[in-house]
């Protein structure tokens, strides 16, 4: 079976002020930078094919670390829609009871002119597969919100309550797929090195 990698980008202003960025150009923080600076993806995954979600952060981090990465459209962070640019607590307060029982929806959480991450997943789907029918193994530098719906198809996770493994947002995540897109970890938390 082909295997990808995922990592998430680095630190960026939003980031530390814990505000949902989705489809926000913004680039890495200075700390962002400093964070990846002398960091590399391990020997064992640098020479695979790599891939880099459109978004700035995301191809800063893929620079800083050497990678030669192909734009891939399909990992694109989640779209926030009028979710964008707020912390949770302000969507809370602003929204009340609403935000909560939208959040309570887990993968079929749909942000005002957003989608949702059962969306993502679909879309992050068609791409594994392929990812997988190319058979080479690739990785692929991109966002929170797809790493976790690619986590949620592979635990079959509703995105409700704690996920089924803590990730570190720094290090790479390497799952297997199969021919129809379906991931299955085989190495979770692989530091930079």
């Amino acid at each position: 079976m082909t295997r990808i990698a995922l990592l998430r980008h680095g630190p960026t202003e939003w980031n530390a002020e814990g505000r949902l960025q989705g489809r926000r150009d913004l680039p890495l923080s200075e700390a962002g930078r400093a964070t990846l600076s002398g960091c590399r993806v391990p020997d064992a995954y640098r020479h695979r094919r790599w891939y880099v979600s459109p978004l700035l952060r995301a191809r800063e981090t893929a620079q800083l670390l050497g990678l030669d990465a192909t734009m891939a459209p399909a990992v694109i962070e989640m779209n926030w829609g009028v979710y964008e640019g707020h912390t949770l607590a302000e969507l809370r307060d602003r929204y009340g009871e609403a935000f909560t029982a939208n959040e309570a929806r887990g993968l079929d959480l749909l942000p005002p002119g957003g989608e949702s991450p059962r969306q993502v997943q679909q879309r992050v789907q068609n791409w594994l597969r392929d990812i997988a029918a190319a058979g080479i193994d690739a990785g692929a530098v991109t966002h929170k919100g797809v790493i976790r719906a690619i986590l949620a198809l592979a635990y079959d996770w509703p995105m409700l309550g704690k996920p089924p493994v803590k990730l570190k947002w720094t290090c790479l995540q390497d799952f297997e797929i199969s021919s129809n897109g379906h991931p299955s970890p085989v190495a979770l938390n692989i530091p930079l090195e």
